[in-house]
C-alpha cells in the first residue's frame, strides 16, 4: 500500500481556513513585488490559520506573513526569467495530497463541502496557482543553494566564531540495533481475510458502490474516509505489489485480490496521467493471533541463543539473515536518528527514542543483548525485538571531535541562509516592491520597499 508521510493540515486549522474564505471580503493591496500583488485577505487568511492552531493574537505575525508572501513573489518572477517551471502532475499531487489531509481532518468530503462552502473541485481549482507558484519559488530557492558547499575549514571557523558561553548542550546519545520478529499468519490463518476482499469485490463487480464500501470495510486510515481515494502518485508511492497492479491497469479497471505487506487489497484506476496514476483501494489487515505471536516468540528466541549462549553469528549478520524490519536489516540491524535520515547517523538523542526501547537500554551495558521482549507500535502493532547497545554518549557541550556531523549540518545551514539573503538583498534592490502603509512600521519589511522618486511624490 502507500508509504505515508503526509503533511496534513490540523482539523482546526482547516475551520478557521474555511470559514476566512467564505467571509473573503478584505480586497486591499497589500504589497506588490513586481507584476504580482498580495491581497490583505491573503494575509488575513493565513493569520486566521495562526490563531486556529491555540497561538496567541499577535500582530507581529502579520509582518512575518507578508514578509513570506513578498519572498515567495520575489522567488517565483525569477523562476520566470531562469525557465523554472513546474509540471502539471506535480501540481496535481500536491493539490490532491492537500486535500486528502483535509478531508480526513473534516471526517469527510460532505462534511469539508460544508466547511468550504463549495466543492471539493472549485476549491482544488481555486488553490491551484498558489500551489504552483509555492513550488516554482522552492525550486528556485533550491536553484539558488545548489552549489553551496562546506568544506572542513568551513565547519572549523563556523565552530570557532561561537562563543564559549553560547556552545549549545547536546543529549546523551545511543547508538541502539535491533532485530525484529514480525507474527506471521499461515496461509490458513490468512484466508478468511483473502475471503473478505473477494467478497468485497465481487460487491463491487454487481454494481455496488466502491467508494462506499471502502468508507465502510477498508481498513487502511488514510484512505477509507475518501471512499478509499489515494490521489495521482508515481511508482515510487507504492509498495511494489501495488505498484504492479496500478499501472499495468487501464482506468476504470478494477485488479484482482492480491497481498502486500499490508493485507489484502484490491485497487481500482481512475485515470492515468503520463507517469502517474489515480487510484482508489480498499485494504482488509489480518488480525495477529497468539499463535502467531508465539511463533515471533519461539524465533526470537532461538535467534538470541544463537547470538549469547552459542556466539555463531554475530549481531550484524542475525540482522541481515533474520530481522523483519527492512528499514534496518540492511545496516547492521543499527537504528537510524529520524531527525538526521539524510546523514544516516546512527547516534539517537535518548529523548528521540522510542519510549520502549529507551526503557530498555537505559538499563543495558554498552555491547550487551537484551532478551527478546514483546513491543508494540503506535500502530497498535505487536512484534518482538533482541536490542543491541553499541555505544553510549553522555551529555556534552558540543566539541568538533564529537560532534562534527552536527557541527556540519549547523554551519551549512548558515551557508544557505546567507546565500538566500544575499540573493534577496540584491533582487530587491532590482525590483518594484510597494508595501500598504500599515505594514511599513514592520521590522521586518524594513529597507523592503522601493524609494519613491520625486516624480511619484504626491504634491
Amino acid at each position: 500500500m502507500r508509504k505515508f508521510g503526509l503533511a496534513i493540515l490540523s482539523f482546526v486549522t482547516l475551520i478557521s481556513v474555511a470559514s476566512a474564505q467564505q467571509k473573503r471580503t478584505l480586497d486591499k493591496i497589500a504589497g506588490v513585488v513586481g507584476s504580482g500583488i498580495i491581497l490583505e485577505s491573503d494575509i488575513e487568511l493565513k493569520y486566521a490559520s495562526y490563531l486556529a492552531q491555540g497561538n496567541s493574537p499577535n500582530a507581529d505575525i502579520k509582518c512575518q506573513i507578508l514578509q513570506s508572501l513578498l519572498t515567495q513573489k520575489l522567488l517565483a518572477q525569477q523562476a520566470v526569467i531562469d525557465s523554472i517551471d513546474v509540471k502539471d502532475d506535480e501540481v496535481d499531487a500536491d493539490v490532491d495530497r492537500r486535500m486528502r489531509g483535509m478531508i480526513q481532518r473534516a471526517g469527510g468530503q460532505d462534511r469539508l463541502e460544508q466547511f468550504l462552502g463549495r466543492s471539493v473541485i472549485q476549491y482544488k481549482d481555486e488553490i491551484r496557482p498558489d500551489i504552483r507558484e509555492s513550488l516554482v519559488a522552492r525550486k528556485m530557492q533550491e536553484k539558488i543553494t545548489s552549489n553551496v558547499n562546506t568544506t572542513p575549514l568551513d565547519v572549523q571557523n563556523f565552530f570557532t566564531k561561537i562563543p564559549k558561553d553560547s556552545l549549545p548542550t547536546f543529549n546523551k546519545e545511543v547508538e541502539v540495533g535491533e532485530i525484529q520478529f514480525n507474527p506471521k499468519l499461515t496461509p490458513e490463518e490468512k484466508e478468511a481475510y483473502r475471503q473478505k476482499a473477494e467478497e468485497l469485490r465481487a460487491r463491487i463487480i454487481k454494481g455496488e458502490d466502491f467508494g462506499a464500501l471502502a468508507r465502510l470495510y477498508s481498513q487502511d486510515p488514510g484512505s477509507a474516509p475518501e471512499g478509499g481515494d489515494l490521489g495521482f502518485n508515481d511508482r515510487t508511492a507504492f509498495v511494489k505489489e501495488f505498484t504492479a497492479m496500478a499501472f499495468k491497469l487501464k482506468a476504470g479497471e478494477i485488479s484482482p485480490v492480491f497481498e502486500s505487506d499490508y493485507g489484502f487489497h484490491f485497487l481500482q484506476v481512475i485515470e492515468r496521467r503520463g507517469e502517474q496514476v489515480h487510484v482508489r483501494h480498499i485494504l482488509i489487515v489480518p488480525a495477529v493471533t497468539q499463535a502467531s505471536l508465539d511463533r515471533a516468540k519461539a524465533k526470537a528466541d532461538s535467534v538470541y541463543d544463537l547470538l549469547g549462549k552459542n556466539k555463531k553469528i554475530d549481531f550484524s549478520s542475525a540482522a541481515a539473515y533474520y530481522s523483519d524490519n527492512k528499514d534496518t536489516k540492511y545496516n547492521g540491524g543499527m537504528l537510524l536518528n529520524a531527525d538526521n535520515v539524510e546523514t544516516r547517523t546512527t547516534y539517537i538523542p535518548t529523548d528521540r527514542l522510542d519510549p520502549q526501547v529507551a526503557l530498555t537500554t537505559d538499563t543495558m551495558k554498552v555491547g550487551s543483548l537484551s532478551v527478546p521482549q514483546l513491543f508494540t507500535g503506535q500502530d497498535g502493532k505487536k512484534t518482538y525485538k533482541i536490542l543491541f547497545l553499541k555505544s553510549t554518549t553522555p551529555a556534552h557541550k558540543a566539541n568538533l571531535t564529537q560532534d562534527y556531523p552536527k557541527i556540519k549540518e549547523y554551519a551549512t545551514n548558515d551557508k544557505i541562509n546567507r546565500t538566500v539573503s544575499e540573493w534577496f538583498q540584491k533582487r530587491r534592490k532590482e525590483t518594484f516592491i510597494k508595501i500598504d502603509p500599515e505594514y511599513q512600521q514592520c521590522s521586518q519589511l524594513k529597507g523592503w520597499s522601493t524609494p519613491q522618486t520625486t516624480a511619484e511624490v504626491k504634491p
